[in-house]
């Protein structure tokens, strides 16, 4: 018995431990209550991932697709739920071995194992829960695939789509700006360009096409971009801007992407949008197309292509097409009277297709002569031209910044057809009529002038021709005259009839409404009638008249007049004394006509600060133009009156006067203007004609020193000085060297402000090496010098240093050097440099050959 009492606490501990260790986890003990566990976690589980799925396949219409993570989770759930299931079916089986009360089992070895499976799964699906809850479930899909935008008929934009594309696809390149004037056709070649994208694969992750239009702000675009990219979602419109510009930074950044930005009229901020910058590391491109070519410019594109119009053959084939052979075949008169027709677009395709379609079912000769009639005389009157065309060309307008641009674009329009309007006497106008501003500094005045010149270049609403001349597009002049005339409704306010074979003054049914007028190139030979009422008239042009006669009663009236242009109306020989009851007049133009004198009554013009006299050769004297107490403009370049000792006295008298340009051909003359400094800043154009003064041949810069003083001189010609006629005096030669360029090397430049040199019938002079005094020189003609071997002597170009190359603004230079002569070394550095030679044995380029025309037709 004593034996039985010592077994039973063994046995007892070795039980208990055995026990322990096999319920140590629960393994046995809390199979039941993990069992259930497991079963609602994976319920649980399983509805997580049916909503993360359900969301996954949703979004995957928006062509999105499922994040790594998020698809690494889902595999992971559906791998357990099989698991889970597999254990789960076998739970009867295995409680039914349990026994004391569920502490232990009947195959103690089997239940462990099993409920170790069920303890892991379990903390398995916990795991499982707590990762499923996804910020962010999927990303956008970046589809390359273009959908090809329709496009209407295109001729003659092969060569510019070619252009455009594999500039778009250089390396260097991240942004494009096509710019070009409104109907032009760059929304089209922007369609064919986006099309190409078409045809590639694996470049780009996307393509964004986005037409923009005026006033679409940061956020219009931002909602335009989402929506390609697919963002648009319920969480991206509770966004704000600066939210979406991130969101759409992240979804850009790690693509390559293109975005197309059609019409564009200012600035477009992409940082603000949420637009990686394009760079060569990322590959990415923004292309964008605007009227404007300053746009270009803020965008980032300096360099940017213009789209022009159509050249005259591929102008008729576009017409052709669009009126259609069946109508064109009717009659051969129609094709000849649709080639007028045509040319009445000047190229541009917006006006071709219109004016192409409405006359693709006028079947007769009479419909067709009306059409050419109508266009000719106001096109804004044919059919569809105000609803088609007119209106789309009007946004460039209303585009300008303010009231005083858009009237010195509506100015330009008083100017005939195919007009080429020289750019100074435009601004001149544009200062008398107040749109510049007010400034006590003219050269200021014109600097603004300028300004808003450029800005209506840039606007491609003004054509620049060479430095000199702007013109205007007919179908953009059209358009002016039609926003003039209150969109047509007040025809009256802007009378415009110059080039139309005029033989009489126009009949107005209320000239108490005319503001401006333009006569410009007619027949007109006199005006004699007198009109009453003529109120608010402003300017009147009448150049290019042939007109012999101006009758006081016809100026009477115009008490408001400001600007008077007369010029080149090569037979009237006079003004009438009523001129002066023009109290407002301010820019008087008489240049290139036989006036012989000025009345005695033009002294009472007081506020007259613009007059141009230039080449009137028979007006023999100005005497009392020293009364003309406003003037701050005199012109008198190639008249018949010299700048003689009194008229230098008569100009000392104009305290207001800023601008002179005068023709010498004395010496006492040339000694007076220069002697007096404040005159001798205002000349701006000089012409010297066989002087008395003397010059030595060997110290030619002494005749450099008298100009020195001419800070302002823009243009000078130079005619008939002999080498006979030259003083020796040597104490007047020593005191003017060290003034001279070329003996002092360093002297700064000294004519800064010369553009235009002419050097005619010249003896002893073998070369032009003063002209790198001038960085500016745009032009220089040498005439019938044939002494002139050289333009640079290198002997003493060498001499002077601290110069820049010498010529890089020379676009011109005409040498006429005699049948013998040869033109010797230019050492000229101008990439723009067309040569135009007679009777000289200097070889030319090809390339140079080909710029002559140019040449003739800007100096023609």
């Amino acid at each position: 018995m004593g034996n039985c009492m010592s077994f039973q606490p063994s046995c007892d501990a070795t039980l208990d431990r055995i026990i322990s260790v096999l319920c140590s986890k629960g393994y046995i003990g809390n199979l039941k209550k993990n069992l259930r566990d497991l079963q609602r976690e994976t319920e649980d589980l399983r509805a997580i991932h049916d909503v993360v799925k359900n969301k996954v396949a949703r979004e995957k219409v928006k062509h999105r697709h499922m994040l790594k993570p998020v698809q690494v989770w889902l595999t992971r759930v559906e791998s357990f739920n099989t698991r889970v299931d597999d254990t789960l079916s076998t739970s009867p089986a295995q409680l039914q071995k349990l026994c004391l009360c569920g502490l232990c089992s009947k195959n103690v070895y089997l239940s462990y194992n099993y409920g170790r499976r069920v303890f892991l799964l379990l903390e398995e699906v916990k795991k499982l829960k707590s990762e499923g809850n996804f910020q962010e479930l999927t990303e956008l899909t970046m589809i390359c695939e273009v959908v090809e935008r329709p496009t209407r008929t295109t001729v003659g934009q092969e060569e510019m789509l070619e252009t455009a594309w594999e500039r778009l696809m250089e390396e260097d390149v991240g942004i494009m700006g096509l710019h070009g004037m409104g109907g032009v056709g760059k929304t089209t070649l922007f369609k064919q360009i986006h099309n190409k994208f078409a045809t590639m694969s694996g470049k780009f992750d996307v393509v964004i096409w986005i037409v923009v239009s005026q006033g679409a702000s940061i956020s219009k675009l931002q909602e335009d971009i989402a929506q390609k990219l697919r963002l648009c979602d319920d969480q991206w419109t509770r966004k704000d801007e600066s939210d979406k510009a991130a969101e759409m930074h992240r979804v850009l950044k790690g693509t390559r992407f293109v975005l197309m930005l059609d019409d564009i009229w200012e600035k477009v901020d992409l940082e603000a949008i949420g637009v990686p910058e394009p760079t060569r590391e990322n590959g990415c491109k923004v292309a964008f197309t605007t009227r404007s070519k300053e746009v270009c410019g803020r965008m980032g594109d300096h360099e940017p292509m213009q789209v022009k119009c159509l050249e005259r053959d591929q102008a008729w084939e576009l017409f052709r097409i669009k009126v259609g052979e069946s109508t064109l075949s009717r009659d051969p008169n129609i094709v000849e009277l649709a080639r007028k027709v045509a040319e009445k677009c000047h190229g541009l395709p917006l006006a071709l297709s219109v004016i192409g379609e409405t006359m693709s079912y006028k079947t007769t000769v009479e419909e067709w002569e009306h059409a050419n009639y109508v266009l000719t005389r106001s096109a804004a009157e044919f059919s569809d031209m105000e609803n088609k065309i007119l209106p789309i060309l009007k946004y460039s307008y209303d585009n300008l910044a303010d009231e005083h641009i858009k009237s010195c674009f509506l100015y330009c329009a008083l100017f005939p057809e195919d007009y080429e309007i020289v750019k100074e006497s435009l601004i001149e106008c544009w200062i008398c009529e107040g749109f510049v501003g007010e400034y006590q500094v003219l050269k200021r005045a014109v600097n603004k002038g300028y300004e808003l010149l450029c800005t209506l270049i840039r606007a491609n609403l003004l054509t620049e021709f060479g430095t000199i001349k702007v013109g205007m597009h007919d179908v953009i002049r059209e358009m002016a005259l039609w926003i003039a005339s209150d969109l047509g409704k007040q025809k009256e306010s802007f009378v415009v009839q110059a080039g139309v074979g005029l033989h009489d003054v126009p009949k107005v049914k209320d000239w108490g409404a005319v503001r401006r007028m333009s006569l410009i190139g007619n027949h007109i030979k006199d005006i004699t009638q007198p009109i009453s009422m003529c109120s608010q008239l402003t300017t009147l042009l009448l150049q290019k008249n042939g007109l012999d006669y101006l009758s006081g009663e016809f100026i009477q009236s115009m008490q408001k007049l400001v600007v008077l242009d007369l010029s080149r109306n090569d037979i009237i020989g006079g003004l009438p004394e009523q001129i002066s009851e023009l109290t407002s007049l301010q820019y008087l133009d008489v240049s290139y006509t036989n006036i012989r004198q000025l009345p005695a009554s033009f002294r009472g013009l007081k506020k007259l600060t613009h007059l141009n006299l230039t080449g009137t050769e028979r007006l023999g004297s100005i005497r009392g133009i020293s009364k003309l107490s406003s003037l701050t403009s005199l012109k008198l370049l190639n008249s018949k009156v010299h700048g003689d000792v009194n008229l230098v006295k008569e100009l000392q008298h104009l305290e207001h006067l800023q601008v002179l340009t005068i023709s010498i051909s004395t010496d006492a003359g040339l000694e007076e203007l220069l002697g007096d400094q404040r005159l001798a800043k205002c000349i701006d154009s000089l012409s010297i004609r066989r002087l008395n003064i003397t010059l030595d041949v060997q110290l030619r810069p002494i005749y450099l020193s008298l100009l020195m003083s001419m800070e302002n001189l823009r243009h000078i010609n130079v005619t008939n000085i002999d080498v006979s006629e030259i003083d020796t005096n040597e104490n007047w030669r020593k005191s003017k060297r060290n003034s001279s360029g070329l003996h002092n090397p360093t002297v700064p430049y000294f004519f800064t402000n010369l553009s235009t040199v002419g050097i005619v019938d010249l003896n002893g002079m073998t070369d032009l090496t003063w002209l790198l005094f001038a960085p500016n020189l745009v032009k220089l003609h040498v005439g019938n010098s044939e002494e002139v071997k050289e333009i640079i002597n290198k002997k003493k170009a060498k001499k002077v240093t601290g110069i820049s190359p010498p010529f890089q603004k020379l676009e011109m230079i005409l040498l006429e050097l005699g049948r013998v002569a040869k033109a010797g070394e230019y050492l000229l550095d101008s990439s723009s440099l067309s040569i135009f030679e007679e009777n000289s044995e200097t070889r030319v380029s090809q390339a140079e050959k080909a710029s002559v025309k140019c040449y003739k037709r800007l100096t023609s």
